[in-house]
């Protein structure tokens, strides 16, 4: 069977459609990233999109073109949480039932925020496929129609409404930089830039632990993948979409890939420097430009824009993140350093380290560690610090006054 494509004007109807429904939202400059990457950095603010997320682009593109009897019959729908609030919200505008699979430890406020909008959450597996496998079986059970949280024309014509905004929004835009789970969003932009815009690169940024697509790019078409842990709940998704993977395959659309570490880095920075509560997935795209701001701009010039898809973060994560995000980026500092047991040591240990201006957050002393001798004591210490290289002037301080740093 041939898979549907999405053209230009899909894209303009579902704009048409959204019209008054979902947010245009605005461009921010973003000069912390500008300066390592040499070119103007504008942030497309999709996490201050209705529910927090670009997903009611798509969501209210799709169940709009309903008829009677499908809306009769109400929606089902799966997702970690930012689809399930597009729905939601949509179906509430639609005047629609709307069932929600999501997995067993789906962020509590996305939980709370699609209720609030009205549906019913089930919950139901631990990833996002098996969610869907449970919302398939609810539309062959009950009748309910299925809104896909990517594989279908409708939905990836919503979300390709993005890069309308953006084209008009930065004129002089080179790169457009896509957080990708299943591919919905970035394959509507890169339809949209391909009509429009063919000089503009669209690249995709995925969660190493959750990169689906270079596999199924090798092969040729969508390969199922297991997703393993990761912040990024938003695109960690195991298998591409047969209408996204299409688009995105005939366009030779790159994909990159994102360690946590540089998700966290790139959420923190936004948080300090932009002012921007944006989840780890959202953020993914920031992560890749700090990764490697000369690679995205050796290519046509212009201004980079990473799409921050997403503002949805659980608070108790979030401050996780905020944590790993400052170890990452060298602003915390975890030492192990042999002392000797005796009167003073441990205070000339702390002194030297505030001699390097380095803030102690916690001392644990132990005289029991199985590497000691019998005179001997390790500290565990966290320390504040200013960056990576502040970190390594404290242990250079530390080892030239003779203490023995083990980590």
């Amino acid at each position: 069977m041939t898979t549907p494509r999405v053209t230009l004007d899909d894209v303009r109807r579902a704009a048409r459609l959204l019209d008054g429904v979902a947010t245009r939202t605005p461009v921010q400059p973003f000069r912390a990233a500008a300066a390592a990457a040499g070119v103007p950095v504008a942030l497309k603010l999709e996490n201050l999109q209705r529910a927090g997320s670009f997903k009611v682009r798509g969501a209210y593109t799709r169940m709009s073109g309903l008829s009677d009897a499908e809306r009769a019959r109400g929606v089902v729908a799966a997702s970690a949480g930012n689809h399930a609030q597009g729905v939601a919200l949509a179906a509430q505008l639609l005047g629609i039932d709307a069932v929600i699979y999501m997995p067993v430890g789906a962020p509590l406020p996305k939980l709370a925020a699609t209720r609030g909008y009205g549906a019913d959450v089930r919950l139901t597996g631990t990833s996002v496929d098996d969610a869907l496998v449970a919302a398939h079986d609810d539309a062959a059970r009950t009748g309910r129609v299925l809104i896909h949280p990517f594989d279908h024309p409708d939905v990836v014509a919503g979300q390709g409404t993005v890069a309308l905004e953006i084209l008009d929004q930065v004129p002089d835009v080179g790169t457009i930089i896509v957080p990708q789970g299943g591919g919905g969003l970035i394959a509507g932009i890169a339809a949209v830039v391909a009509e429009v815009a063919p000089h503009v690169r669209v690249i995709g940024v995925q969660a190493a632990a959750a990169a689906a697509y270079p596999a199924s790019f090798a092969a040729g078409h969508p390969v199922p993948l297991r997703p393993g842990p990761t912040m990024a709940d938003g695109i960690a998704v195991g298998t591409p979409g047969n209408v996204p993977f299409e688009i995105l395959d005939r366009l030779h659309v790159p994909v990159r890939t994102v360690s946590e570490e540089s998700m966290s880095r790139a959420l923190l920075l936004l948080l300090e420097r932009a002012k921007l509560v944006v989840e780890p997935s959202g953020a993914a795209g920031v992560a890749a430009l700090m990764d490697d701001p000369a690679g995205l701009v050796d290519g046509p010039g212009g201004a980079i824009v990473p799409v921050l898809t997403g503002g949805n973060i659980d608070p108790l994560l979030l401050m996780r993140v905020i944590q790993h995000g400052m170890v990452a980026a060298g602003r915390y500092l975890r030492l192990r350093v042999r002392v000797d047991d005796r009167p003073g040591a441990l205070a000339t240990l702390l002194h030297t380290v505030a001699a390097a201006d380095g803030n102690i957050m916690h001392v644990e002393h132990s005289h029991t560690d199985s590497a000691l001798g019998v005179g001997d004591v390790m500290v565990a210490l966290q320390v504040e610090a200013k960056g990576a290289e502040h970190c390594a002037q404290i242990v250079e301080r530390l080892r030239d006054e003779g203490f023995e740093v083990q980590d």
